[in-house]
């Protein structure tokens, strides 16, 4: 990857000194440093915030009042985990945090999933099926209000970040059902 960045960086100065446009180009390189560092101080809140609602939600206590609420749901998509799991909570904080269209604090969460799904894997190395339903779960990302992105319009001036909130969902639910109704048609196939 660091080769492809290389050559397109260096492909693009050649371009801004043949065709005279070098001030415009070392412009553009600070201006895109400084729009990458405000955007990721911005998300770095973001996620910080959201990271310590869930550290308050766990400590105190009401992540397994919200997964019980999931539970019905979860219980039929996850059918070999045991009810008090520690794998269901992981799973609900991260379905929560890209519910709220946070994917990158859903990032450490899922993580910790797939930790406490694998303690249930007897065949350690291999990839269980809850496993799978937990990826495709978490690769769809229903969003119910995608934060980030409207955060990320908003701070760039968009006139209404929020118009983009219905079409985000219907996106991600459409995904959601559609890479689970495959998951689960390929297991019934390969059965």
């Amino acid at each position: 990857m660091n080769v492809i960045w290389l050559i397109l960086l260096s492909v693009g100065i050649v371009f801004a000194v043949f065709t005279g446009n070098l001030e415009p180009f070392t412009q553009a390189v600070f201006d895109g440093a400084k729009s990458a560092v405000e955007i990721s101080l911005f998300l770095l809140g973001i996620v910080s915030v959201w990271l310590g609602i869930t550290r308050i939600l766990e400590d105190s206590g009401l992540i397994y009042r919200i997964a019980h609420v999931f539970r019905p749901v979860l219980s039929r998509l996850f059918r070999n985990i045991p009810d008090d799991h520690p794998s269901l909570t992981a799973i609900t904080l991260n379905i929560l945090a890209n519910l709220f269209g946070l994917g990158n604090a859903a990032t450490p969460l899922g993580i910790k999933a797939m930790q406490e799904l694998d303690t249930l894997n007897k065949d350690k190395g291999t990839i269980t099926f809850e496993m799978m339903i937990f990826i495709v779960l978490n690769t769809a990302s229903i969003q119910l209000i995608p934060f980030s992105v409207i955060g990320i319009l908003a701070a760039y001036g968009a006139h209404n970040p929020a118009e983009i909130v219905l079409p985000v969902l219907i996106a991600t639910a459409i995904s959601a059902v559609a890479a689970l109704f495959i998951l689960f048609t390929f297991r019934k196939i390969l059965k």
